[in-house]
């Protein structure tokens, strides 16, 4: 699909939308707590049904009007993107849009084995891992689920050698898996997989969020360092939410995101797209634009384009900026695993 640039659009602080996260399906083969705690995505939870979720074909006009006004990173995320049929297809819709330079896929890895090569072929070119220990008894007690590493671990040899570019995020919280920081660390060094520590979040409603939970990017970085010396790195590009380190012996680089102790608003150029078609402006958000309804109403493509630069324009977000003041009041925020981090 080709499509005729407009011009950027820039938020109420001037932000420039350039990235557009799709989650394609509300569902996950894990429960990790700091996302879908079992205690809540039980048994018997109602997840969307299918006619409830987006097309590919929905989604892939949807992500064209963003590709005119300035968008050229996809990321594809869940739940979990790969319990989502033919995924492939939908990466070879999006690659074709005049524009769209970078497509990337969030996913436990579990799947990776089976399906890395055709993601590739099909246009994918990065893939983050989520991976929150490499010892197997942590990561059961992690996932929720009794999952050991080794089917991450060949996913994530898969990736690498269909020829994707990957990445690890781990998720941080004191007293889960802190002390596994430098085991991931030593597991990774060396390697061409770049590590990324993510400081546990209060995203959703239901993971138990507390501040005292939290190790911060400063007591990330001094606890490698010790163990293994660090020097900071320049960003990559404008928008960039990981503070990237590499070892001073040669071993590779690390990235921290901070969205706790520090915040990365100033910068921020991302819209979410929940798996039913609802548009959210923000990580920390409390509602989203319905966008599915107007599209099935007969929406043109000439209103699409003017609603969503309607939103972006009246974007006013600035959560970890402002959390401070806003974390103890009774405010509901969407879950995690419905807009995919």
């Amino acid at each position: 699909m080709k499509s005729t640039q407009i011009s950027p659009i820039k938020d109420h602080f001037g932000r420039l939308l350039r990235d557009l996260r799709i989650s394609v399906i509300d569902q996950c083969n894990f429960r990790c707590g700091y996302c879908m705690p079992k205690e809540i995505f039980g048994p018997d939870y109602a997840f969307l049904p299918e006619k409830e979720l987006l097309s590919f074909e929905e989604i892939t006009r949807l992500a064209s009007a963003f590709a005119k006004l300035g968008v050229h990173k996809i990321r594809l995320t869940g739940g979990e993107p790969l319990m989502r049929r033919n995924l492939d297809e939908l990466i070879a819709n999006l690659i074709q849009m005049d524009g769209i330079d970078d497509i990337a896929l969030t996913t436990n890895g579990v799947f990776l084995k089976r399906d890395a090569q055709k993601l590739k072929d099909a246009g994918l070119m990065r893939v983050n891992i989520s991976l929150d220990a490499i010892d197997d008894e942590v990561f059961k007690e992690i996932n929720g689920k009794g999952v050991v590493t080794l089917p991450v671990l060949k996913g994530i040899e898969a990736a690498e050698q269909a020829g994707l570019k990957v990445k690890i995020n781990m998720v941080v919280k004191k007293g889960m898996n802190d002390e596994q920081i430098i085991p991931m660390a030593r597991y990774f060094k060396d390697t061409n997989v770049i590590l990324r520590f993510i400081e546990f979040m209060d995203v959703g409603n239901h993971n138990g969020w507390d501040f005292s939970n939290v190790i911060s990017k400063k007591e990330i970085i001094e606890h490698i360092h010790n163990e293994f010396p660090l020097e900071p790195l320049e960003e990559n590009y404008y928008g960039e939410v990981a503070s990237r380190y590499r070892y001073q012996d040669g071993g590779g680089e690390i990235g921290v995101i901070s969205s706790v102790s520090d915040s990365f608003c100033g910068d921020c150029s991302r819209m979410r797209l929940s798996a039913d078609g609802k548009l959210y402006t923000c990580l920390f958000a409390s509602s989203g634009f319905d966008m599915k309804e107007k599209l099935r109403a007969g929406m043109t493509d000439e209103e699409l384009i003017n609603e969503i630069t309607g939103i972006w324009g009246d974007r006013k977000d600035r959560y970890s900026e402002e959390r401070a003041d806003l974390i103890d009041q009774d405010r509901e925020k969407i879950e995690m695993s419905y807009i995919g981090g």
